[in-house]
């Protein structure tokens, strides 16, 4: 597990670039598109219902694709220098194959562009560890039932997108946030390599993370984890505002 690193929010980018997000439509992909906008850069929004899609910039393309259409990926991918994929789907019984189908798109259609940096947002959950501060209640019953019931199959096609991620030539850091909540802002979030023990990400701290390994070559080809260590929800308050509004 590499240290500990902090991040920077309001820091300008070393240079500007022609990014596309996937899933640039869920709460997390719509902070990212935004802060890559502030940040300067020029970013190919890529979501399958590009009416509803709120922000508008003189630098902002909005692209109506899904990420299962290989020849719609090959065109949002082409002549740009990074990608990012904040691809959600909800948990639930069923199969799920939108997390290694759609980036399997994406690392086929980078590599025939020749695009090297590629950021993909996966969980923790994909290899839960009990928390120092989880108490018996959240390691011992609420951990084990949403990694190995509720949200099985979406964390086992996560597993399958992390290692067709790691099998690719490319320039890639996959990126495990804990449970997601709401801030206003971006805060000092803690991003190590490996596992972190936190129980909770802000999507705002998760999309600014992401942005910054643009600039940051420190983590190419590496596995992080971002957490929010400030403004924390209870657990209580978690569930009801975050895991219970999904199901």
């Amino acid at each position: 597990m590499g240290a500990g690193t902090r991040s920077a929010p309001h820091s300008l980018p070393d240079r500007l670039m022609r990014i596309t997000v996937f899933g640039a439509n869920g709460p997390t992909g719509r902070l990212l598109t935004g802060q890559a906008l502030a940040a300067g850069h020029r970013v190919a929004a890529v979501t399958r219902q590009p009416d509803s899609f709120p922000l508008h910039h003189d630098r902002l393309e909005v692209v109506g694709a899904d990420v299962l259409d290989p020849v719609a990926v090959d065109a949002a991918v082409a002549e740009r220098d990074a990608v990012l994929s904040t691809l959600g789907v909800p948990a639930g019984k069923e199969p799920i194959s939108t997390y290694s189908r759609g980036v399997a798109n994406i690392v086929a259609a980078m590599q025939r562009h020749q695009v090297r940096r590629l950021a993909v947002v996966s969980s923790s959950g994909v290899d839960p560890h009990p928390y120092s501060d989880g108490g018996f209640l959240f390691n011992r019953v609420l951990l084990p039932y949403v990694t190995r019931v509720l949200g099985k199959t979406l964390y086992d096609d996560m597993r399958r997108m992390e290692t067709l991620v790691r099998a690719s030539d490319l320039d890639w850091t996959i990126v495990r946030p804990s449970g997601l909540y709401h801030l206003p802002a971006a805060t000092d979030y803690t991003l190590v390599e490996g596992h972190a023990d936190g129980r909770f990400t802000a999507r705002v701290d998760l999309a600014a993370s992401m942005l910054a390994l643009l600039d940051d070559d420190r983590h190419l080809r590496a596995t992080v984890s971002v957490i929010t260590t400030v403004d924390n929800p209870t657990l209580f308050r978690w569930i009801r505002r975050e895991a219970l509004a999904k199901s």
